[in-house]
């Protein structure tokens, strides 16, 4: 029987339940952080968040981005500032989604989906355009033929931007710090992150469904000493963005 003791353990997975998935049919749900396929995101309004400013394609490590911004039209403006992305490409053949566009972005102009599953029969297709980047009237991410889309992978996108307290500041503890978006509105805090708005903001608590407290009930942390606040206690696994406030 020894020549049968190293299948010992390969022999007793045969009576375990299997946990073996659907895939490609049936997905996971990915972590909330996950770093997808860019989106370039538009306002509620349907105006384009980019404003062409370039700091995206600066801190990229991989010098993937390239952006060209111009200015608006007075009478038919394609962003809210006084100029807009022009030119916008992202070259997934370099791209490392490390996702410091999406941290460098002061407009929320570019996040990240839950997508990864996408291949190219040429290397023109890894390019990405801003055509292709920019969502649709209804906020979803472009459907590429080459994209593997189930339709659910783009509900939330770059889930650390709407972190709240995110500075370390328990003042911002429930407070929504981020903009809307098309399609969507003002999206909820991140999965993890204290299901509460502060009463001072009934309105967002209706829309977010979350439940409402006064600030007296959250407990203070503020220093007599310096007057500022410390690192507020994180209420996710993941807190690695939680910063001492300098």
């Amino acid at each position: 029987m020894g020549q049968f003791t190293g299948f010992r353990i390969t022999l007793a997975q045969v009576f375990k339940k299997k946990v073996t998935g659907r895939y490609p049919k049936v997905k996971r749900d990915k972590p909330a952080r996950f770093h997808g396929r860019h989106v370039l995101n538009k306002y509620e309004d349907g105006m384009e968040k980019c404003i062409g400013c370039e700091l995206c394609a600066g801190v990229c490590p991989a010098k993937c981005i390239f952006v060209r911004g111009k200015d608006n039209d007075p009478e038919n403006p394609t962003s809210p500032g006084e100029r807009f992305g022009y030119v916008y490409e992202i070259n997934y053949l370099r791209c490392i989604h490390c996702d410091l566009c999406v941290e460098a972005c002061p407009t929320e102009a570019i996040t990240e989906s839950k997508l990864f599953e996408f291949s190219f029969t040429n290397r023109n297709d890894a390019i990405y355009t801003k055509n292709e980047l920019v969502v649709d009237d209804e906020g979803r991410a472009q459907r590429l033929p080459w994209e593997l889309w189930h339709g659910h992978e783009d509900d939330n996108t770059s889930g650390w931007m709407r972190a709240t307290a995110a500075s370390g500041d328990a003042d911002y503890i429930g407070k929504v710090g981020w903009s809307g978006e098309r399609g969507f509105g003002v999206r909820a805090p991140e999965t993890g992150q204290r299901g509460l708005i502060l009463s001072s903001h009934p309105e967002l608590a209706k829309d977010l469904n979350l439940e409402v407290v006064n600030e007296s009930e959250i407990p203070s942390t503020r220093s007599a000493r310096s007057g500022k606040a410390p690192r507020a206690k994180a209420t996710q696994d993941d807190s690695s963005d939680l910063a001492e406030k300098k």
